[in-house]
């Protein structure tokens, strides 16, 4: 037993011996066919010749010097490039270049036409027939009616049918006055036709009927809005200095309305009485395209001047805390954007009176939508033919061609909107903060 033992362990032990063995002659065989390639390699770096350096030299100076590669133009479609600052800013220069060179033409031309004491004159001119003065005054009448109706109508002494007839005669009555004053009598005044709150404080909280006040009817009629609530978002002070700013911009702007339409606009319109009577259609567009100018000044001045200085002067008044008077209308996009972001109080009366009465009633949106485009054509063409006393439907005609406007040009800008917010995507860049927005309006408009 012992001889076994000692014979299986020394087979083992070679065993073991010759595994080693055979290991450490790979390592070896390994390592010396390492050193054998490190060898040649630098064996034949050593004999490198001219040739061969050349040639390496020269696909590297190709991968260096390579200045092509597959690319769209930038002004293509299809480059995905939207940065266009620099043209947006040419742009901009050459309208300063021009509108100076024809503000330096009417100087040289007319010469300094304003003249401020003439405005004061027209109003002082017939101080004993003001129909604007003397409607604000009677207006009066028909805001008493409105609050007495509503407070028969809130004890119970007239019934809800009776109560709504009165104020249909009311509404009636405060729509054709004016009318009728005005074209009845020859002498009229002249004139220049992101929300965040701001505070709220302690205000007392007012339910019906305790509403029904001499002070809360008369607040509402003053403060910038169409929408009546029992309790209106309040601001917690009048900030001076920000009413002060609003009172100064009020008053230089009217004075550049005046100022524009007096040394631009008169001029054009008397130089083109003479080719809408001989019926010269160029000279008539000539004339119109060059009132277009002055015009569309003007336009964004009285905006300025109306939605933002005196709406925010009399909120601020009054500590009237909603001051969203219009949104981002100037990035509209689509007609239907247009119109229900640069109008807002007018926007919301629509939807709270009209437009959402109507779709509970049944009425499906489409002609909801109609109809409300309807009554802004209505009073549209009201503002203009009655002061004016002309009768041509143009603002009328004008408001109702909106209508096939964007149900033609509807499906087309939401192609292109869809397509640019799929390049935003493409491109990992952010988004206008309303572009996702803006697809729903549409979708929902149409």
């Amino acid at each position: 037993m012992g001889d076994r033992s000692e014979k299986g362990s020394g087979k083992h032990k070679r065993r073991t011996t010759i595994a080693g063995d055979a290991v450490r002659a790979h390592q070896v065989k390994r390592g010396g066919a390492e050193t054998l390639r490190g060898q040649v390699k630098e064996k034949e770096q050593r004999h490198e010749t001219p040739a061969n350096k050349h040639n390496n030299h020269r696909d590297a100076g190709d991968d260096a010097f390579s200045c092509h590669k597959l690319q769209e133009s930038l002004l293509s479609s299809n480059s995905g490039y939207s940065n266009y600052r620099g043209v947006l800013n040419w742009c901009v220069v050459m309208l300063v270049l021009s509108n100076a060179r024809l503000v330096l033409e009417n100087l040289i031309k007319y010469g300094v036409l304003v003249d401020p004491i003439q405005i004061i004159s027209l109003f002082l001119k017939d101080p004993y027939s003001w129909p604007a003065l003397c409607l604000i005054i009677v207006s009066n009448v028909f805001i008493m009616a409105a609050l007495y109706i509503e407070r028969k109508l809130s004890v119970g002494t007239i019934s809800e049918c009776t109560g709504t007839f009165l104020h249909c005669i009311n509404l009636a009555a405060l729509l054709f006055v004016p009318a009728g004053t005005v074209l009845i009598l020859t002498s009229i005044t002249p004139g220049p036709s992101v929300h965040k709150a701001n505070g709220t404080t302690g205000y007392t909280h007012v339910i019906y009927p305790a509403n029904l006040t001499h002070r809360d009817i008369y607040y509402f009629i003053f403060v910038p809005t169409l929408c009546y609530e029992l309790n209106f978002p309040r601001s917690p002070r009048i900030r001076k200095r920000f009413l002060l700013r609003r009172l100064l911009e009020m008053v230089f702007l009217m004075q550049l309305i005046l100022g524009l339409i007096q040394q631009w606009m008169v001029p054009t319109i008397q130089n083109s009485m003479k080719p809408f009577q001989d019926m010269d259609f160029s000279r008539i567009v000539e004339r119109l395209l060059k009132l277009a100018v002055p015009n569309h000044f003007i336009w964004l001045i009285f905006f300025y001047w109306y939605f933002h200085s005196s709406m925010n002067f009399v909120a601020e008044l009054m500590q009237f805390g909603d001051r969203e008077f219009y949104r981002d209308w100037w990035n509209s996009e689509t007609i239907p954007y247009f119109w229900s972001n640069w109008n807002i109080p007018v926007h919301k009366w629509c939807l709270r009176h009209f437009y959402k009465p109507m779709l509970v009633k049944g009425v499906n949106k489409l002609g909801a939508q109609l109809a409300v485009f309807f009554l802004s054509a209505f009073f549209h063409e009201y503002l203009v033919s009655v002061p004016l006393k002309m009768f041509r439907l143009w603002a009328f005609l004008g408001m109702m061609a909106q209508i096939p406007a964007r149900l033609f040009c509807g499906p087309i800008l939401e192609g292109k909107l869809r397509q640019r917010r799929c390049l935003d995507v493409a491109d990992h860049r952010p988004t206008d903060r309303c572009s996702h927005v803006r697809p729903r309006l549409l979708r929902a408009a149409l």
